[in-house]
Order: structure tokens, then C-alpha cells, then sequence
């Protein structure tokens, strides 16, 4: 007979598949949708397994897990919530919880995880639960891809593994290894950042191992290079990737040594900090062209988190253009409110150069708008200067954008070539517009007709018959993202 599970779900629906979900696996499942009748149960009888929502009818049910651990200090929990923030992950990490999922979540991989944490608890040595944190980071967004970023880094903060962070630049890498460490059991020590690709290749090792005096020309002086300033911390290595390859060597002969030599000198120094890398680069062509070391990626590349491009998250970005409006405020810039019209058509936007680009943005609408309301008018013509930028630097990679005047003689050009049948002009002048209209629209809102009608500024019924009277299928357009 397989292990009892307490599930704790005020959401019928939900309940109602997980606990099928967990049946057809052979557990018997008890459901209650309180934290007293939760309390209750488990004065009753035992359970091998505890899944509960955060938010419940009488209460935070993560709060209260104290109760729990005091009831059944052995049953392993796991967390379900709707609110799917970074804080929430790391609570529910804090709460020495087996696993914690936002929803919606993948059932397949929720029963996978109940087995485990059944398995789990039935073997010694369950990770003790972290010291207490302090969170509020400044990473924003409840995205599904935010989440698994989420996820990731609560699975870091318990131990001391090299983390290697993979993104676009502009994708908040350095907000991540923040997060990592004042989130993490190191807290109290520092942080300290080397962003490796400002550094001539000549003075790397000076700078990571540091130097005695005279070691070469120039050093007056002993140095303590980066690697001893972050003992009992963190040491950031940003844009790894740019690291010469000699340079390369001497930091693998360290992770992998746990020690290291100041340039000139003979004394060996213990390695006392965590290892967090970073790179926007795609090292795995540099590994074959023999730029960068493979062992070395192997070695950063323990606990790899990859984080999502803005235009992976574009739900995300009215949530972030509120966050960078308080924070502008917040340093002296104009206090400014931003309309859901201007967030949609912030949303719309490619950011090429991603969370920063959208941050810049945001800050200089916050400087220049002349009302306190800012809405698709008030942005428009910032996003029309920019645009006219991008025309005169066409090496900066960014595809130019057509003018009015371009559309107008491209329309010109396109009543020219058509011949309708009297009558219908209108018609196939219009559908000729609403396509490439409707799945741009769908494109950028991946597929949500709901957010594409708004977008659009269409009533939702509207959307749906033209869509169906242009035969267009919304998931077809939505994978053209």
C-alpha cells in the first residue's frame, strides 16, 4: 500500500486532478481546504506526504507550516501557489519545503516530484532548512519562464555550487548572482563583481589572484587580488566568455585546486568563496574552436541558469515598466503613472536589448512626459526617435523600421497591382491590412485573443470572426513568435 497524502487546496478543480492524478498512482489521497481542518487531519493519523496551496480560506498556509513541522517533522511538503514571485519561491524554499510549484503547474512532473519526496523521506539525510533570508530583490515578472529562473536559483541557496548564468545582454545576469548571494547562506559576506572582458588580458590574473611587490613592472606594491576580497562570499565573474585563454588555464588550476597563487608569489591561499559565472555568449562553438576550455565550462557550469530574453516573457513587461517607474521616482525622476493602453504598447516592442533597454526606456519617459499619466500617445513619439536612431545605425544590428511614408507608398504601390471586381476594393484592401495586423497582434501575445483584442483595441467577439473570416489560426500565428 502505497503512502497516504494530505493535499491542501481550497481550489475544487484543482483537488480534483490532482488528487485523481495521485490515485491512478496507487496513494491515497485525503483533501481539506483549510488550515484547521489541515490541523486537525494531522493530529489524527499520518501522512506520508504533505501538498498544499499557499493561500487558503482561513489563512497564509505557508506561515503556518510551523505547526506542521511540529505535527509530522519527518513528512516532506510540497508548495503550490498562484502567486508566482521570486519571494514566494524563496518562503517556500525558506520553509525547508521538498519542492514548491506556481501555477499552473505540469501534473506529469508533480506526481514525478510526489514520488521522489516520498522516497526521500523514507532515507536519512533531508537538507536542513535555510537560515532565515531577507527577500525583495529586484527581479520582477510571474512569466513561466521567470519561474523555472525562480526555481533554479532556490535550489542553489542551500550549498555552495558554481552557478553558471546564460543569457542576452541586458537580461539581468547580475541581478540573478544578487539574488543567489544575499539570498544564499553567504549573505553576510561579499559581493564582489569582475566583469573579466573590461580587463586588459595582461593584468586578468593580477586582478583575480592578486600580486606581491615586484612581482613585475609597475606593482609597488602587494595586491589582493578578487579571489581573497570575496572570502565568505561571492565572486561574480561576469562575461566569462571574453576571458583569454591563458587566463582561462590559471582559473580552472583554481576551482579545481580550491587554491590559488598571487602573481609572484609562492604562498598558497585556500579558496574560501562561491563561484558564480556568467556569459552572453554561446561558449559551446567557442569550445570547438578551441577559444574556450571545455573543462573550464564543465567546471562553471555545475548549476547552469538560462535566463529568457524580454521578448520569452512579454507578459512580463507591464509588470516591469510599473517596477521602473517606482524606482525612477524613487530617484528623484517625476512620479509617472503608465495607462494600460501604453503598457500594451510597451509589450509590443522587440527590446532587442532586453530588461535594460525597456529600464532606459522607462526612465527617460519618466524625465521627458509632461503629464503624470503616460499613455500610447506620450510614448509614441519617444519610440519614433529611437526608431529614426536605429535607421541612421544600421550597423548596431537592429532591422530598420518603415515610416508613414513607407507604408503609404507601399500601399500606393499595392492598389496599383490589384485588380478587384467592381465592388470590392474595400474589402481586399482591408484584408490585405488586418492580416499581417492580426498575426503581429497574436504573434506578440502568444496566441491570447483575450490580450490580442486588447492590444488591438477591438471588442474580443470582433477579433474572433475576422479572425475566423481570414481564416487565420491564432496558434499557427502565435508560433511565429
Amino acid at each position: 500500500m502505497k503512502s497516504r497524502i494530505l493535499l491542501v487546496e481550497d481550489d475544487a478543480s484543482i483537488a480534483l486532478v490532482i488528487t485523481a492524478a495521485l490515485e491512478a498512482e496507487g496513494y491515497s489521497v485525503t483533501h481539506c481546504v483549510s488550515i484547521a481542518e489541515r490541523d486537525r487531519l494531522l493530529g489524527e493519523r499520518t501522512y506520508g506526504l504533505m501538498l498544499t496551496d499557499v493561500m487558503l480560506t482561513d489563512g497564509d498556509g505557508m506561515e503556518t507550516l510551523g505547526r506542521v513541522r511540529e505535527a509530522a517533522p519527518q513528512m516532506p511538503v510540497i508548495i503550490l501557489s498562484a502567486q508566482n514571485t521570486l519571494d514566494t519561491a524563496v518562503r517556500a524554499s525558506d520553509t525547508g519545503a521538498f519542492e514548491y510549484f506556481p501555477k499552473p503547474f505540469d501534473l506529469d512532473e508533480l506526481v514525478r516530484t510526489v514520488r521522489q519526496a516520498i522516497g526521500a523521506s523514507e532515507s536519512p539525510g533531508l537538507d536542513e532548512p535555510a537560515d532565515d533570508v531577507a527577500p525583495g530583490l529586484p527581479l520582477v515578472g510571474r512569466s513561466p519562464a521567470m519561474q523555472t529562473v525562480y526555481r533554479m536559483i532556490t535550489r542553489v541557496l542551500r550549498n555552495d555550487l558554481t552557478v553558471l548564468i546564460l543569457g542576452e545582454s541586458g537580461t539581468g545576469k547580475e541581478l540573478v548572482a544578487e539574488a543567489v548571494h544575499q539570498l544564499g547562506k553567504r549573505s553576510a559576506g561579499p559581493f564582489i563583481a569582475v566583469n573579466t572582458a573590461a580587463i586588459p588580458g595582461d593584468l586578468i590574473e593580477s586582478e583575480l589572484f592578486g600580486h606581491e611587490k615586484g612581482a613585475f613592472t609597475g606593482a609597488v606594491a602587494r595586491q589582493i587580488g578578487k579571489f581573497e576580497q570575496a572570502r565568505g562570499g561571492t565572486l561574480f565573474l561576469d562575461e566569462i566568455g571574453d576571458m583569454p585563454l591563458e587566463a582561462q588555464t590559471r582559473l580552472l588550476r583554481a576551482l579545481q585546486s580550491g587554491r590559488i597563487r598571487r602573481v609572484g608569489g609562492t604562498e598558497e591561499i585556500t579558496l574560501d568563496c562561491r563561484i558564480i559565472a556568467a556569459t552572453n555568449r554561446d561558449l559551446m562553438p567557442m569550445i570547438a574552436a578551441g577559444t574556450f576550455r571545455e573543462d573550464l565550462y564543465y567546471r562553471l557550469a555545475v548549476v547552469p541558469i538560462s535566463l529568457p530574453a524580454l521578448r520569452e516573457r512579454a507578459d512580463d513587461i507591464e509588470a516591469l515598466a510599473r517596477h521602473f517607474l517606482v524606482r525612477a521616482a524613487a530617484e528623484g525622476l517625476p512620479r509617472r503613472q503608465l495607462t494600460a493602453a501604453g503598457a500594451a504598447l510597451l509589450a509590443c516592442q522587440p527590446w532587442r536589448g532586453n530588461v535594460r533597454e525597456l529600464r532606459n526606456f522607462v526612465y527617460r519617459l519618466a524625465l521627458l512626459a509632461r503629464d503624470e499619466v503616460i499613455d500610447a500617445a506620450t510614448i509614441e513619439p519617444l519610440l519614433a526617435q529611437d526608431r529614426a536612431q536605429d535607421r541612421a545605425q544600421p550597423g548596431a544590428g537592429h532591422v530598420p523600421v518603415a515610416t508613414a511614408t513607407d507604408f503609404a507608398e507601399a500601399l500606393a504601390s499595392w492598389l496599383a497591382q490589384e485588380e478587384p471586381a467592381e465592388g470590392d476594393l474595400y474589402s481586399a484592401a482591408l484584408a490585405a491590412f488586418e492580416r499581417p495586423l492580426f498575426l503581429h497582434a497574436l504573434a506578440v501575445t502568444g496566441g491570447n485573443q483575450v490580450r490580442a483584442a486588447r492590444l488591438l483595441g477591438i471588442n474580443r467577439n470582433t477579433l474572433r470572426k475576422r479572425l475566423s473570416d481570414l481564416s487565420i489560426d491564432p496558434d499557427e500565428a502565435a508560433a511565429r513568435s
